[in-house]
C-alpha cells in the first residue's frame, strides 16, 4: 500500500496508520512526502506513476490536500481498484445503490463498532453531526439503509445535523436519539444534559486543544465531553484510541480486497 501526503494537517491519521500497519504481516506500506507548494498537475502525475504500478495494490492521498489543490480531482485521479480510502466517484456512487465497492473507512469502522458491540440499530432513532463528504454523509447512510439488500444497513430512522442546525434543535435531535455519532472536530460539542440515559456515543471528531494542566502542551480530544456523558451512555468510544485505530483496520481490509481483486471495475481493468 502507498500513502501520499502533502499537508501537515494529514499527518496526525497517517502517523497512527504507518505505526499499525508496519506490525501486519504480509502488507508492504510506504509513503511518498510531497512539499506543501507541490502543483496539482505534478501530484496528479505522482498519482498516476503509482497507478501504473503493478506492485502497488491500494493508493491512498492523505487528506485535506493543500488550499490551492482540488480534492475531488484527487480522489477522481486514484484508480478505483486501488481506491482503499473509497473516495472515488465510482466507489462512492457505488456504494450508494448497493453494489460491492471499496467502503470509506471511517464510516465502515462505525459500523463495524456498532456490530461487534452488540448495538441493534433497527428501528432506532440515531442522529449523525457532520456531513462530510467522506465521513458523515456516508455513516448517515450506512444507519438508515436497507439490510435486506444484504449491505451494512442499520435500517435505523436516521437524521443529519450539521454547522447550521440551531443549538436548540440540535438538542432536541440528540436527547431523542439511541445512537449518536459526530464527526464535527467541535470539542464538547455534546455534552451530558444533550443525551438520555443509555444512549449510544460513537465520536468520530479529533481536535488538538490545550493541555488543561500542562501549559505549553497539548492534547488530543473529540467532540463529545467524555467525562460527564459517559455517566450516561451505555456505549462511548474514546478519543484517541477509539475509531481511530479500527479506521485503520477498515483500511487494511480494503487493501487486501485490493490485493485480490475481488471488486470489479470493468472500465477501469
Amino acid at each position: 500500500m502507498r500513502a501520499v501526503v502533502c499537508y501537515r494537517g494529514a499527518r496526525l491519521f497517517h502517523h497512527l496508520l504507518a505505526r499499525i500497519v508496519t506490525g501486519v504481516r504480509g502488507i508492504e506500506s510506504n509513503t511518498v512526502r510531497l512539499p506543501i507548494s507541490i502543483t496539482e498537475q505534478e501530484l496528479l502525475a505522482e498519482i498516476q506513476l503509482m497507478n501504473s504500478a503493478p506492485s502497488v495494490d491500494g493508493l491512498l492521498v492523505q487528506l485535506p490536500v493543500p488550499q490551492h489543490i482540488r480534492e475531488r480531482v484527487v480522489c477522481d485521479a486514484v484508480a478505483p481498484q486501488k481506491d482503499v480510502d473509497g473516495f472515488h466517484i465510482l466507489n462512492i456512487g457505488r456504494f450508494c445503490v448497493d453494489e460491492k465497492s471499496f467502503m470509506p473507512a471511517t464510516p465502515a469502522a462505525v459500523m463495524e463498532i456498532i456490530r461487534r458491540s452488540g448495538v441493534e440499530t433497527f428501528g432506532k432513532n440515531a442522529v449523525v453531526c457532520g456531513r462530510s463528504k467522506n465521513v458523515g454523509l456516508p455513516i448517515a447512510m450506512f444507519l438508515h439503509g436497507d439490510a435486506s439488500h444484504g449491505n451494512y444497513g442499520g435500517d435505523a430512522t436516521t437524521t443529519i445535523c450539521h454547522r447550521h442546525t440551531p443549538p436548540e434543535q440540535l438538542k432536541l435531535f440528540t436527547k431523542s436519539a439511541d445512537i449518536v455519532i459526530t464527526a464535527t472536530g467541535v470539542p464538547k460539542l455534546i455534552t451530558a444534559d444533550m443525551v438520555k440515559e443509555g444512549v449510544v456515543i460513537i465520536d468520530v471528531g479529533i481536535t488538538r486543544v490545550p493541555h488543561p494542566h500542562d501549559p505549553g502542551k497539548t492534547v488530543l480530544v473529540g467532540d463529545v465531553d467524555f467525562e460527564g456523558v459517559s455517566q450516561k451512555a451505555s456505549l462511548i468510544t474514546p478519543v484517541p484510541g477509539g475509531v481511530g485505530p479500527v479506521t485503520v483496520a477498515m483500511l487494511m481490509k480494503n487493501t487486501l480486497l485490493a490485493y485480490t481483486k475481488e471488486i470489479k471495475f470493468p472500465l477501469h481493468n
